[in-house]
């Protein structure tokens, strides 16, 4: 494995093309923003470039991938994956491509190298920062729909500028996408601003079952899929669920539980001073001081009392 820098990530690019790129996993606004962005400043170069078909894409955010996306990998495919920290971030119809996957462009400072090359870059708030740098070095002038895509990258990962990963960069970042024609006021509305009433149902639910520890200083909640079921939720209600929580005052550290299939996906958020990636990395996980995630392959009640106990641990 060999780490680029952005200089040499813009020479790959540019001596490459047939581009197919890859989105993790429950896919945010940063993996959609990020892979949408890069697909349209390659085509803009006169790359041939698509988004590879991610089926767990929520309506929130498939807009962006509108017209850029393909079904299928080819053979002589150069292959990028776009925020995705781990090998178990990739969504189980895209497992068969590890081993063939060229670069992995990625700000996850706790992640599991899973290809030949890759540029990492954990001071950087969000994936669609570094993706805007890349496009920026290849000479691409951002349109409207190329703005709105890094935007949306930048601003869901930094919670709206209100993240302690925010930096300078970010602020610069999306001044940039704004000076490029960028919605930020619709943008916001939709993304910050507008609840479903499924939303405000399951948040609800959550007010009544978090479980406080430690004087209140630290915050957990199961939710089952009953739950879920019940409440009718979808999985753009669900998006960043698991801030919900770190929002009570007094919390420092908070995790979220959903009920899986085969255990649990566990969500942690921490203020500064605190480790969210310190828990998730006891599950296998990973990802910033911030926010972190894993899957647990434990039924929903004993991956919670394992959770607890790993942040009364700290």
């Amino acid at each position: 494995m060999k780490t680029l820098t952005k200089a040499e990530t813009v020479r790959f690019l540019l001596d490459h093309d047939h581009y197919c790129i890859l989105s993790h996993r429950r896919p945010d606004g940063d993996t959609v923003g990020s892979t949408a962005a890069l697909c349209l400043g390659l085509r803009q170069l006169g790359k041939t470039a698509h988004v590879l078909q991610n089926n767990e894409v929520t309506p929130k955010f498939r807009w962006l991938h509108q017209g850029l996306t393909k079904p299928e990998a080819e053979p002589g495919d150069t292959l990028v994956s776009v925020d995705v920290a781990s090998p178990g971030m990739l969504p189980e119809a895209f497992s068969h491509l590890l081993g063939s996957i060229d670069l992995r462009i990625d700000h996850h400072g706790s992640a599991t190298s899973f290809t030949d090359l890759e540029l990492v870059e954990p001071d950087s708030a969000s994936c669609a920062e570094i993706v805007w740098d890349l496009l920026k070095g290849m000479g691409v002038t951002p349109d409207r729909p190329l703005a709105e895509a890094v935007y949306v990258g930048t601003s869901t990962d930094t919670g709206c500028f209100r993240y302690s990963n925010t930096t300078a960069h970010s602020f610069e970042t999306a001044a940039a996408c704004a000076e490029a024609g960028a919605g930020i006021f619709e943008l916001n509305q939709t993304l910050f601003e507008t609840n479903t009433l499924g939303r405000l149902r399951i948040q609800g639910w959550m007010v009544e079952h978090i479980r406080l520890l430690r004087e209140g200083t630290l915050a957990v909640c199961a939710i089952p899929r009953s739950v879920e079921r019940e409440l009718g939720v979808t999985e753009d209600d669900m998006d960043n669920i698991s801030s919900f929580p770190r929002t009570l005052e007094g919390v420092k550290m908070a995790a979220t539980l959903r009920e899986t299939e085969d255990g649990a996906k566990l969500s942690v958020r921490a203020v500064p001073g605190w480790d969210a990636a310190r828990v998730a990395a006891r599950f296998g996980g990973g990802g910033h001081k911030g926010a972190a995630g894993a899957t647990l392959k434990l039924p929903l009640p004993q991956a919670a009392q394992a959770v607890e106990e790993a942040m009364l641990e700290l």
